[in-house]
């Protein structure tokens, strides 16, 4: 497992076939994400890497319900304590109270899908101990604002670290060879695209993907050229 620190305490770990992402700040420490189930020892050494131990983790901020994002939360609640977020419309799904609305598949990602969520194992029902509404400022890192964006799933949330100028997008964006587009596998395509053009109107510096690499170097550019490589 990689950990790398891409803007000012933001560490960057690649669980699985998805990203996760470690926030300090003066409380501890604050994880974006859990990455597929089976990734809290991975999680734990992160945290370790970093001077922490796992009681330093306060925080769990779930941008949706799918399980390569969601896997290890029900691990890491147990053993750290920490309070789990998540959005509004996702919360339900995460608690195990019901099922969670497949992706509307184009006919690629279909065949994608098979591939890459062959050995994925469901996520355990989680707690959601606070349900994310759009505008909700955490206390963390100076302020973390969460963002609403519908579209992967219902209740999928992005978190924008104004003072550290870090964007963290879960699924609605990707990186994919080098460039920053959509993110597949949504419920309702139209709806992720306005959620991603509303992202790309940030000025950030550093940005975080669910699956893909940061991009840490010219991140409001490289935002404005999934919608229109033209720009920026």
């Amino acid at each position: 497992m990689d950990t790398t620190e891409i803007a000012a305490g933001v560490h960057h770990l690649r669980l699985g076939i998805a990203n996760a992402y470690l926030i300090t700040d003066a409380e501890g420490a604050v994880l974006v994400d859990t990455g597929p189930a089976g990734h809290a020892p991975a999680i734990q050494t992160a945290l370790a890497r970093i001077g922490l131990d796992r009681g330093a983790l306060h925080t769990v901020v779930l941008t949706h319900f799918h399980d390569d994002h969601a896997g290890s939360c029900a691990d890491l609640a147990d053993w750290s304590g920490a309070t789990v977020l998540a959005g509004a419309g996702d919360a339900a799904v995460i608690r195990g109270d019901v099922s969670g609305p497949p992706p509307n598949f184009t006919e690629p990602e279909r065949a994608l899908h098979r591939v890459v969520a062959a050995d994925l194992a469901p996520a355990a029902a989680s707690p959601v101990h606070r349900e994310l509404s759009d505008g909700t400022v955490l206390d963390v890192a100076g302020g973390a604002v969460v963002l609403a964006v519908p579209g992967h799933t219902p209740g999928s949330v992005a978190l924008h670290l104004p003072e550290r100028g870090v964007l963290i997008t879960g699924d609605t964006i990707a990186e994919h060879r080098g460039q920053v587009i959509l993110g597949p596998f949504n419920l309702d395509r139209d709806l992720a695209w306005r959620s991603l053009q509303r992202l790309a109107a940030l000025d950030v510096g550093t940005v975080g993907f669910g699956h893909g690499d940061p991009v840490t170097q010219n991140a409001a550019h490289a935002l404005r050229a999934a919608i229109d490589p033209f720009s920026g």
